[in-house]
């Protein structure tokens, strides 16, 4: 019976979300935190889904991002596609990924998820901003990551 109600769900699934959010959804890149990262934070959707986002930056490029989410699985999708995204990406282009450029990545979202590629594109640039503001000042991350 489980193996039924799986299938079924699945098929549902492909009926309203493309191979690639499906994919990102199931098997998400880039989960946890990075100790001692370089760039956080973390924001609320619409929804109530929380989602952060931690970035290590080298010669200002992004070397590593991740994500940790409590939400669905379209949260999911897109926490993980926008970390892939960011990485390798320099600061300046990693600050024009946003709403569209996510969904573009998944093959889209249903209408009524379209929030969470929102939540996500908000978040990296929350994250690219606390980078740039820890590193004018190199002593606060220090001090941060020791506390």
């Amino acid at each position: 019976m489980e193996d039924h109600a799986e299938k079924e769900f699945i098929t549902e699934m492909q009926r309203e979300y493309s191979e690639t959010a499906i994919d990102h959804a199931r098997n998400p890149r880039n989960v946890g935190n990075i100790p001692k990262c370089d760039g956080f934070a973390q924001g609320t959707g619409v929804c109530g889904d929380t989602l952060g986002i931690w970035l290590r930056v080298k010669n200002d490029r992004i070397a590593l991002a991740s994500f940790w989410t409590d939400g669905c699985g379209a949260s999911i999708a897109c926490g993980s596609i926008t970390t892939v995204l960011a990485k390798d990406r320099t600061i300046e282009e990693a600050k024009k990924i946003d709403r569209d450029t996510i969904l573009e990545a998944l093959g889209g979202l249903p209408d009524d998820h379209v929030h969470c590629a929102e939540l996500a594109a908000e978040t990296l640039s929350s994250a690219v901003k606390d980078y740039q503001e820890l590193a004018k000042f190199p002593w606060k991350k220090d001090y941060m990551n020791n506390k």
